[in-house]
């Protein structure tokens, strides 16, 4: 059994479904990871992509996992800010049976791959790093998918590598609005710092109950939250916490909107509908959240922006659809990569 679904079944014992609105309980024992995430396993074996950049000697960690009977297409998974690699476990398993190759990276900054203290963070820069690993494995041409950030990447990416992208995927991407435009203030790394200082279980766990999860709490979605603590609790939190205070900044100012009635390829849009997704929100303006992160007009907006966009939305589903309906979402998947 893969160490998530191993995880799912200790935290199934341990934790109380929601009910009424409450959160569902915190497991007795909490666990504690290095600032690379030692001491979780992923699902399948894990392999890295040593390079530099920046004058950084890095590593980039990525899964590889090929399927029995190849259909000859690849797909590379881009994770989102609060997931990991690990975290398409299920998405691996459907894409590798239908045929295809699934490469997916922790970005620079994330999980399993390198921290560094100083690194000027942009979505170019991941899109870079992305190719070259891509590049040192062989793989020429892909469909790019994104969850979330990963979404924004997806777009970066894209946009650069227009020759390499057969496809685009975006589950719920965010940068669907310009929130620094439409008033939301910037925070700057030194406050994203402090805040991701404080992070931990219970706030992760509320957050994506509320965001992602359309206020709904299942045991298999609380491995991802001990994934995500547990690197604020070991003895490498600080880097972990600069980083991301990095990586939010990156988000916020670097919006792709803007530029997709640019992209060449077609692009497949899964969008949950009830998702609320917008950084900084809590620090918006009170008369300002409820405008903010509106999926089922944002997905809508995102469709008629994109030359060749095809919407499929999820009308009961947050912002993580791949998680909470997973037989829906990957048979839409399925679908709409088989019709490129």
């Amino acid at each position: 059994m893969p160490a998530p679904a191993r995880l799912s079944a200790l935290f199934g014992a341990l934790l109380t479904v929601a009910t009424c609105g409450a959160h569902a309980a915190a497991p007795a024992a909490e666990p504690a990871y290095g600032p690379e995430l030692e001491g979780f396993d992923y699902p399948h074996p894990v392999q890295q992509y040593r390079f530099t950049s920046q004058g950084v000697q890095l590593h980039m960690a990525y899964m590889d996992v090929k399927p029995a009977k190849p259909n000859g297409r690849t797909v590379v998974l881009l994770h989102g800010k609060n997931f990991c690699a690990a975290t398409w476990e299920g998405s691996i398993d459907a894409l590798t049976r239908a045929g295809y190759r699934v490469v997916a990276p922790d970005q620079i900054g994330f999980c399993k791959s390198s921290k560094p203290e100083h690194y000027q963070y942009s979505f170019q820069q991941l899109a870079a790093n992305t190719r070259g690993l891509l590049e040192s494995i062989g793989v020429k041409q892909a469909t790019i998918m994104g969850h979330s950030t990963g979404g924004m990447l997806a777009v970066r990416y894209g946009l650069l590598y227009p020759e390499q992208t057969e496809q685009l995927v975006l589950a719920n991407p965010i940068g669907l609005e310009d929130w620094k435009a439409l008033g939301v203030p910037s925070l700057g790394v030194d406050k994203w710092y402090e805040r991701e200082q404080g992070q931990n279980a219970d706030k992760i766990r509320n957050y994506e109950k509320s965001t992602y999860y359309v206020n709904q709490w299942k045991p298999e979605y609380e491995p991802w939250v001990q994934m995500l603590a547990g690197m604020y609790r070991g003895a490498g939190k600080q880097i972990v916490a600069w980083n991301s205070a990095l990586l939010y900044d990156m988000i916020y100012t670097q919006p792709v909107v803007y530029e997709f009635p640019l992209l060449k390829m077609p692009v497949l849009l899964l969008i949950g509908t009830r998702d609320t997704t917008a950084i900084g929100k809590d620090a918006a303006p009170a008369e300002l959240r409820p405008k903010l992160g509106n999926y089922a007009e944002l997905g809508k907006r995102a469709a008629k922006a994109i030359p060749h966009a095809t919407l499929v939305e999820f009308g009961n589903m947050g912002h993580a659809p791949q998680m909470q309906d997973p037989a829906a979402f990957h048979a839409a998947l399925l679908k709409g990569l088989a019709a490129r």
